[in-house]
């Protein structure tokens, strides 16, 4: 199902020299932390946090992403992180996530998720309670 109204979260960080490289600039795979953290807090504004992760009929995992650099942060930088569902289907959801300094896109990325069974982290459908607030956000 496409999104015809999409509602984006968003999620406020600090670069610290931890996340950058000898010149001060974000090493490129630290966005990818970047990301994984917004839609980790994304979930957990949903209603799906720790006893969710800890206890949950399906796991969320990365299929596929698609990221592009634009500018590069630097050290000291206040960003925001932004995760919007675009597609919600059976299984899989795919994000739209953006790092962005002020109103400048630093990075922005595709992200395909897979509901996985924990277990045998096999494919499943989202179940119904989630698939429903999920929607509901888009």
């Amino acid at each position: 199902m496409m999104v015809s109204k999409q509602q984006s979260f968003s999620w406020p960080i600090r670069v610290y020299i931890e996340d950058t490289d000898s010149g001060g600039i974000v090493y490129h795979a630290n966005y990818l932390y970047f990301m994984e953290r917004a839609r980790t807090e994304y979930l957990r504004h949903l209603g799906f946090g720790k006893a969710f992760i800890f206890n949950a009929e399906c796991l969320f995992v990365v299929k596929t992403m698609h990221i592009d650099y634009y500018q590069p942060a630097k050290l000291d930088d206040a960003l925001h992180i932004t995760a919007t569902i675009v597609t919600l289907s059976g299984a899989s959801m795919i994000l739209k996530q953006s790092v962005l300094r002020a109103d400048h896109v630093m990075c922005e990325a595709d992200v395909t998720l897979v509901c996985v069974q924990p277990q045998t982290m096999r494919p499943k459908r989202i179940p119904t309670a989630i698939a429903t607030v999920l929607k509901s956000n888009q």
